[in-house]
């Protein structure tokens, strides 16, 4: 199977399961069983999709892959959004974590503290906002979150900036990480959104698709 031909059968399988479990959404089909089938399932096919990439980059691959699985955890913790909002906080919180190392093989943590100033301003205005709904036991997990969340797509940013190949799709999905979790907080802390689970999860997959692809293709998969 050339390269070419492996990746777009992840993408579909990707792209499917994420939208089976969007679909199984109260607006939507309203199917429980599809969210806990296949939610976990198109975080698995980013997983195999990112697990085939890697060449010349082995501890950027280890790393992206040990994100994939704290991420893996946390969709499955988040299933039952009350009980397991702190696991999976914990565990997206490892997961970005190990993305931050990831992209540190690449560019040196802040080589470029512009981007890091920017992401911190626009994480103080989302925590501006959030703050009042966030209940106080939660005040410092979510305030450790929000700076590690920062501090991965900040770093995605660097090393784009710093000429890695395909850095351009890197820093595109740790804005949109960015973007998913911050809709997920002010669905959560700060009312309803409309279709929230369409834009938190389409976004959060995009995300992770983008970081996937950051690794460059195995010479074993020919084109």
């Amino acid at each position: 199977m050339t390269t070419s031909t492996h990746d777009r059968w992840l993408a579909a399988a990707a792209a499917l399961a994420a939208l089976l479990a969007i679909a199984s959404a109260p607006w939507a089909l309203n199917e429980p069983l599809l969210n806990f089938v296949f939610k976990p399932l198109a975080t698995l096919a980013i997983i195999a999709y990112a697990w085939s990439r890697g060449a010349g980059m082995a501890a950027e691959r280890r790393w992206v892959l040990i994100g994939l699985v704290c991420s893996l955890a946390g969709d499955v913790a988040l299933m039952w959004p009350q009980q397991g909002f702190v696991p999976g906080l914990v565990s997206f919180l490892l997961a970005h974590l190990a993305y931050l190392v990831a992209f540190t093989r690449a560019q040196r943590l802040a080589a470029r503290p512009g981007w890091f100033a920017a992401y911190a301003v626009l994480a103080a205005l989302i925590l501006w906002q959030l703050w009042p709904g966030v209940p106080g036991v939660l005040r410092l997990p979510v305030l450790a979150y929000v700076a590690c969340l920062g501090a991965m797509a900040a770093q995605a940013a660097v090393v784009w900036r710093g000429g890695s190949a395909r850095g351009g799709l890197l820093a595109i999905g740790g804005a949109l990480f960015m973007t998913s979790d911050a809709l997920l907080a002010t669905n959560k802390f700060a009312g309803p959104l409309p279709l929230a689970s369409l834009w938190i999860l389409a976004s959060y997959w995009a995300a992770q698709w983008c970081i996937a692809s950051w690794l460059a293709p195995r010479k074993a998969l020919r084109d």
